[in-house]
């Protein structure tokens, strides 16, 4: 989630290339890049542009994106090459939704606090959003007994946006501002360029279907969600050799716990796989022996993100 705002960002540059007194986009998908992207158009163009009108297509709405399923979890360690401009742009989204902290929105969004820890096999050096996020330090020599087998770590406190709330509250929040919502798979730009101004391609995995391109590829992951009441912190565990999502992860949300650790790139299989199952089961009851208890796996769920690099709009959808 922590690339969403950056996104938006290029998003209105490139509208705002081709505003004038009137203006009609179409956004295609309806995740938490698409119905942000849409908020950042009505924020940034609404008051200058009369009349402005921007629909959302999709063909799935909350509660079954793959944005509804994943925890929220603010932390940018997918890509973390410290480039000046990804810095500045994953500031500017924490400090986005921490100022939502005190609005009584809060709540509703499915925004809160949440501390924890990023546990390593060995030394590594800081993060480039250590000082973005709250509290940042390295673990004592103490809290690393907590975690056999790491032997370096940091400790934090960053933010969780809950999906399942989240969109129902974007949304809600866009259509109070005139924006329209349209059930429908758009399978071409072709469908909707005689009527639009601008189209905005949020399709995630599906963006290639609309606009080919090479470096696009699915980054498939599975997830189990349990009732663990007692679990207070994050866990990331790392491994630098085996590759980002390969190591367990346990990140507590507001009613049940998400447990991860599953990254296959390439993979395009939207089926829950029973050995990817085991795994993450096998995987968060080691780090923490305590979810043993857990007799029931409330929810599996398995998504794909889309992965290219680098970050990029591609001004062919621009019609």
């Amino acid at each position: 989630m922590e690339a969403w705002l950056h996104l938006n960002a290029q998003t209105e540059e490139l509208v705002g290339q081709h505003c004038r007194t009137e203006m009609r986009v179409a956004v295609i998908g309806a995740g938490v890049i698409g119905l942000s992207s849409a908020q950042c158009i009505i924020n940034r163009f609404q008051p200058t542009v009369k009349p402005l009108t921007v629909i959302v297509y999709a063909d799935t709405f909350t509660p079954d994106t793959t944005s509804d399923g994943a925890a929220g979890f603010w932390q940018p360690y997918v890509l973390d090459e410290g480039k000046p401009e990804e810095v500045k742009w994953n500031k500017e989204t924490f400090d986005y939704l921490l100022s939502y902290m005190s609005s009584s929105d809060a709540n509703e969004m499915g925004l809160f606090l949440q501390s924890g820890y990023n546990i390593f096999k060995e030394p590594v050096p800081d993060p480039s959003w250590k000082d973005a996020v709250l509290g940042f330090r390295h673990l004592t020599t103490k809290e690393l007994k907590l975690f056999p087998g790491f032997s370096y770590g940091w400790f934090n406190t960053t933010l969780m946006l809950e999906g399942k709330s989240y969109l129902p509250w974007m949304m809600a929040k866009l259509k109070e501002c005139g924006v329209k919502f349209v059930e429908k798979k758009i399978s071409s730009f072709q469908e909707l360029g005689p009527d639009f101004d601008v189209i905005v391609n949020c399709t995630g995995i599906r963006a290639q279907e609309l606009q080919p391109d090479p470096e696009l590829k699915p980054a498939r992951g599975q997830i189990v969600k349990v009732y663990a009441p007692w679990m207070k912190h994050f866990i990331v565990s790392h491994d630098l050799k085996a590759g980002i999502y390969s190591m367990p992860y346990i990140l507590p949300g507001s009613k049940l716990v998400t447990m991860g650790g599953i990254f296959q790139l390439g993979n395009w299989s939207e089926e829950n796989n029973p050995k990817d199952h085991n795994k993450v089961w096998e995987g968060g009851c080691k780090l923490v022996p305590s979810l043993k208890v857990v007799a029931k796996y409330l929810i599996q769920f398995e998504g794909k993100i889309k992965k290219e690099s680098p970050y990029k709009i591609n001004q062919q959808c621009m019609l």
